[in-house]
C-alpha cells in the first residue's frame, strides 16, 4: 500500500514539492553560512518525494546552534514551504482518494518549518536514532 500511494503521491504534488525544497537547498548553499540550511532543504526534499514509510524523530544530539537555525529558517524559507504543504493538502483532501495524500502533506508541515535536529527515520523503526 505504501508502493501505491508514494506513486500517486509523486504524480500528484510530491515532485513539485521537492522542487520546492530543491530550490530552496541551492538559494541556502549560494552563501558559505547557509549550506546546513541547504542539506537540511536537500534531506527534507527527498522526504517530499516519497514520505509514504517514513517519519521524523527529534536528534538527541541536536544543540543550541540548531534552535538559532531553525529560528532563521523559519523566517526566511519555513513559512513559505510550509504554506504550500498546508495549500495542497486541502486542495488534495477535496476528493477521497487525495485525503491520505493531503494528511501526508500536513505531516510534513513541522519538519518544514523547524528542519534542523530532526532526522527521517523509516517506520518501524522511529526510534532509531544516531
Amino acid at each position: 500500500m505504501r508502493l501505491i500511494l508514494n506513486i500517486i503521491w509523486l504524480v500528484l504534488c510530491g515532485f513539485w514539492m521537492a522542487v520546492g525544497y530543491v530550490v530552496a537547498g541551492i538559494i541556502c548553499c549560494v552563501l558559505i553560512v547557509t549550506i546546513p540550511f541547504g542539506i537540511a532543504s536537500f534531506r527534507i526534499a527527498g522526504f517530499a518525494l516519497w514520505p509514504f514509510g517514513r517519519t521524523t524523530v527529534e536528534r538527541r544530539d541536536a544543540g543550541a546552534a540548531s534552535c538559532v537555525g531553525n529560528a532563521i529558517w523559519l523566517v526566511f524559507a519555513g513559512w513559505w514551504l510550509a504554506l504550500g504543504h498546508v495549500l495542497t493538502g486541502i486542495a488534495l483532501c477535496v476528493t477521497i482518494i487525495g485525503i491520505p495524500l493531503g494528511i501526508a502533506n500536513f505531516k510534513l508541515i513541522p519538519i518544514s518549518l523547524l528542519p534542523l535536529g530532526r532526522e527521517i527515520v523509516p517506520t518501524d523503526q522511529p526510534f532509531a536514532t544516531r
